[in-house]
């Protein structure tokens, strides 16, 4: 429920076809992606999923009651599930039918009770079949049927890319989250269950399966919901944290408890580092877990997935090439970071997933930073992933087509943020900014509008063009410069229109200066023998070059 309102409402009688970035969208990237009809009317207020897995023929069969407040009387609900799942049936409140019509991955129930504004009422939909198997997970999205090295079975969810719809029915669309969630997972024996949120309870049934019950009391965006089902080992610590004590639970494959115990041991400074600079952990009374899952990982909500093979570094390697980047668990460090950027402040539209994973990437460097006591450290680290930027298209995508923008959004992003700290030039203020962001928009969803107005108002500096360069386009600001008979010339190229951000400069053989540059050229005296010596501070995310003797 977070937000009632969609970032952007779309008519349905919207061509069939919308180009943008070389991509064409349909009217099911329509349907999926925009606050359509069938959407705007009701709000989610809770989810009831029940879900038997069964892995002796990968199949999936359950129900999910889907309770939802009215804002504004219609008889036409959009529910989604992607194929090759199928609807059984819907049952409106107490047990009366709906009939529905598919249109694609979506169904749209026709509600014969009247729908009154503020009403809450509930449909249930009953629903099989075989999800789509995760083949790159999470990114391609579905189940993840596996064994692990003994032979058990082993079944995870990991579903970012395709989102929730893949497996179960819901309203697949970010704007709107439910206030809470009840996630009940049957499984054979003797495999266990790692959900979302609290254990409640555990229930033996007659067939050779268990059902385990989990309990999510705060609001979850959708494609964070998570099995886990193996053959698991279990501890718990207590962090005293900023919000009190704090469960912090991991659960590894039975024979790596050792392996686990050592590695998810830097569960606890990540914690203490991110509480620093984030503020309170947002899930204290969901709890935090680590659970090993049988791909590389991602950012399930009060429930971290890992399978980084208790290594340090991203599967062994270090992103940055610094050697700070193996000093720790990719991850434990990136993924949890997801529990304050991603899960608790949570993007509208998936256009502006850079609010994810910008900030997640960024959180790297404060780590290195923390983990180092060393700013020089956190710096190496994140400036080192910058050879992995491709400008190939901008950070923000297509809005209301369920449609990201470049994967820059992570390292092009993060050294955004690293530039802008640079620009606000008072880590105490800096802190106090991400801090504030989410305390602002804490459990809500958000725009790229919101985050941008938040910082400029609370920096005090003026980033819209920062913003439009970084993530609207696919420049690098360039800084052109040449020294000639004792004078330094600069000024931007490669630019939006207007822009003029300041930038840190080698003006003299012992002297920085913090310069004004625009996209004419301007001029002052420097001590610099020549062109040779002077030097842009690597801090700021922007290329510099000698024109030489190019006229003003």
């Amino acid at each position: 429920m977070r937000a009632r309102f969609a970032v952007l409402v779309l008519s349905l009688l919207v061509p069939v076809a919308l180009s943008a970035q070389g991509r064409t969208f349909t009217h099911a990237d329509t349907l999926r992606g925009s606050n359509g009809p069938g959407r705007a009317w009701w709000d989610v207020a809770f989810y009831d999923l029940h879900v038997r897995v069964s892995p002796a023929d990968s199949s999936i069969s359950g129900w999910n009651g889907i309770s939802y407040r009215v804002l504004q009387p219609r008889q036409e609900m959009q529910i989604d599930l992607q194929t090759p799942m199928r609807v059984d049936s819907m049952v409106y409140g107490d047990g009366g039918r709906l009939s529905y019509r598919r249109d694609g991955n979506a169904f749209f129930a026709a509600l014969t009770d009247p729908q009154r504004e503020g009403d809450v009422n509930t449909v249930r939909v009953y629903f099989h079949g075989k999800p789509k198997v995760a083949r790159r997970p999470p990114w391609d999205g579905g189940y993840i049927w596996q064994r692990d090295s003994l032979g058990n079975r082993w079944v995870a969810t990991a579903n970012e890319g395709l989102g929730a719809s893949v497996w179960w029915p819901n309203k697949d669309y970010l704007a709107d989250e439910p206030d809470s969630q009840r996630i009940a997972i049957t499984v054979p024996d003797p495999m266990e269950d790692v959900s979302n949120g609290r254990l409640r309870s555990v229930t033996a049934n007659e067939d050779g399966t268990t059902t385990y019950e989990w309990f999510v009391a705060d609001p979850i965006n959708n494609y964070d919901i998570e099995v886990n089902a193996g053959t698991y080992a279990h501890w718990t610590e207590m962090y005293q944290g900023e919000g009190g004590p704090l469960t912090m639970d991991f659960w590894p494959l039975r024979y790596h408890m050792d392996a686990a115990r050592r590695q998810w041991a830097q569960a606890v400074p990540m914690m203490r580092c991110f509480e620093h600079w984030f503020g309170p952990y947002p899930w204290y009374k969901d709890g935090y877990k680590l659970v090993e899952a049988p791909h590389l990982g991602m950012e399930h909500q009060s429930g971290i997935a890992y399978g980084n093979g208790f290594q340090n570094g991203y599967l062994g390697r270090d992103l940055s090439r610094t050697g700070w980047g193996l000093k720790w668990d990719f991850i434990v460090v990136h993924e949890s970071a997801h529990e304050w950027w991603g899960n608790s402040i949570t993007d509208k539209d998936p256009a502006d997933m850079w609010i994810h994973e910008a900030f997640a990437n960024y959180a790297e460097n404060l780590f290195t930073e923390c983990q180092t006591g060393s700013k020089e450290a956190g710096a190496d680290y994140v400036i080192g992933t910058r050879r992995l930027v491709r400008n190939d298209r901008p950070i923000i995508g297509t809005y209301g087509v369920n449609s990201e923008g470049s994967g820059d959004m992570y390292y092009k992003g993060g050294n955004m943020l690293h530039t802008i700290r640079q620009l606000v030039n008072d880590d105490e203020k800096w802190r106090m900014i991400l801090r504030g962001l989410n305390s602002t928009f804490r459990h809500q969803t958000v725009t790229t509008k919101q985050i941008e107005e938040y910082m400029a108002r609370h920096s005090g500096l003026k980033l819209d063009k920062v913003f439009d360069e970084y993530l609207r386009t696919t420049m690098i600001p360039e800084l052109e410069y040449k020294v000639d008979a004792g004078t330094l010339s600069y000024r931007w190229a490669d630019v939006v229109t207007g822009f003029d951000m300041a930038v840190r400069a080698k003006t003299a053989p012992d002297a920085w200066t913090l310069l004004h540059p625009t996209e004419s050229w301007q001029s002052m005296p420097t001590m610099l023998p020549d062109a040779a010596a002077f030097e842009v501070d690597r801090n700021f995310y922007v290329t510099a070059k000698d024109v030489g003797g190019e006229g003003r």
